[in-house]
């Protein structure tokens, strides 16, 4: 007969439980519309604070859903604002509860937040929401599965296409960006160092495009001769047997063509290097 009597116990004590939620639960809805009438009929801003405070904690549970998107920090900002806006917004007269218009509210000003400021490329908005559903998803499925899911089961979860799964993960790599002026954790050095390099073929490009502007105001022999010369290294000597001139002839041609590239070069306005 004992445990019959235990069971009955528990039985009592969970029915008293829930009677004791539901007056705790009606105090706290009387206090809540108490407060909502006193700012919508007074402008009484302390209710309004008050407020605040009594639904922050809604606001920072649901900042932390997108934790991984962003710092908290920043994400509860953010979800205090949607609050206010929530408050500002609520007519308790319409009989509905402050925390399910609060819901939406604070979860749409977050998603905003996310979609127009949290990434550092531009990427199309339902790409976006994707990628932030993905995050929240694939949290659930690692708690599920006890590994990390496969693009496939995260297509079956949220009801789309692997293909589309595939270019919001891509894609959530562009919500932040690293400065290349960041130093490494282990050392000042910047992270430029890492990718930075001095590339000289920029300058070896624009100047043979204008030596090849330039070069074009000479004969076809000088051109010929000059490359000889300078991009062959040739002597003068080898340039005559190769032309069929003098190295004398040779060195004139030089001497003459060097002179009119001189002469134009400040009209081309290209450096005195030519």
């Amino acid at each position: 007969m004992a445990p019959a009597a235990g069971v009955g116990e528990l039985t009592l004590s969970r029915t008293q439980a829930r009677r004791d939620w539901a007056v705790q639960a009606q105090v706290a809805r009387s206090e809540e519309l108490a407060l909502f009438g006193r700012l919508i009929r007074e402008g009484d801003r302390s209710a309004r604070d008050a407020l605040l405070e009594r639904f922050m904690p809604l606001a920072r549970n649901l900042a932390q859903r997108y934790r991984a998107a962003e710092d908290i920090e920043d994400l509860e900002q953010v979800a205090a604002i949607g609050l206010v806006k929530a408050i500002d917004r609520f007519d308790p007269e319409r009989g509905a509860a402050f925390t399910s218009f609060a819901f939406p509210t604070i979860r749409g000003e977050l998603m905003r937040h996310l979609r127009d400021r949290g990434w550092a490329l531009h990427v199309p908005r339902k790409v976006q929401e994707l990628a932030v559903r993905l995050d929240r998803v694939s949290t659930d499925l690692v708690s599920d599965l006890g590994r990390s899911p496969t693009a496939a089961e995260l297509a079956d979860r949220v009801g789309t296409t692997v293909e589309l799964v595939l270019e919001a993960l891509q894609a959530a790599t562009a919500r932040r960006a690293q400065s290349l002026d960041e130093p490494h954790r282990d050392d000042e050095n910047e992270r430029a160092h890492d990718v930075a390099v001095i590339e000289t073929g920029f300058a070896r490009a624009e100047d043979a495009d204008q030596l090849e502007r330039l070069t074009a105001i000479l004969s076809e022999r000088e051109r010929v001769i000059l490359g000889l010369r300078f991009r062959e290294e040739l002597t003068q000597l080898e340039i005559g047997e190769i032309v069929g001139i003098s190295q004398m002839q040779v060195s004139r041609t030089l001497r003459r063509a060097l002179a009119r590239l001189q002469a134009a070069a400040p009209r081309a306005g290209v450096g005195a290097r030519f």
